[in-house]
């Protein structure tokens, strides 16, 4: 196990560099198509199966309040990404489902936001480096559960 003061700058390095890349891509991101917030919505939806999930679950993977998420959800399906349907197995559930015009519009920002990751990330980082972050990223993942 490592020392506080070695967890603490540890953390403080990360939580740095999550900033100013987050800063960088936010700048690069084609917000006249769809907001960050839509998008890591849609990236979340699009994992699932059959771009499906219950909108309980999906507040789990989203850095939003439960409100902000039902707001956000209501303006994606009034540009037609998304749809509410209810959910089968517990009548007070919603289920929301990408639709093909939501993984359009997905797919046409997630090119532009995939070059801009790799130009940030990939620029600083060489492929062993990146792959070494993921391992350590998915580890501090596990050990939160």
């Amino acid at each position: 196990m490592a020392d506080s003061a070695g967890a603490v700058a540890a953390w403080e390095a990360l939580f740095r560099a999550q900033v100013g890349i987050m800063r960088r891509l936010a700048a690069d991101f084609p917000t006249q198509q769809m907001s960050f917030n839509e998008y890591d919505v849609l990236f979340n939806i699009s994992r699932q199966p059959d771009r499906r999930i219950r909108l309980r679950n999906l507040n789990q993977h989203v850095l939003l309040t439960q409100p902000s998420v039902s707001r956000l959800i209501d303006r994606l399906a009034a540009k037609g990404y998304v749809c509410k349907l209810p959910d089968p197995g517990d009548g007070r559930g919603t289920i929301v489902a990408m639709t093909d015009d939501g993984l359009t519009a997905f797919r046409q920002v997630a090119f532009q936001h995939v070059e801009s990751i790799d130009r940030h990330l990939g620029g600083a980082l060489d492929a062993e480096e990146l792959e070494e972050l993921r391992g350590l990223c998915e580890k501090l993942q596990q050990g939160l559960t």
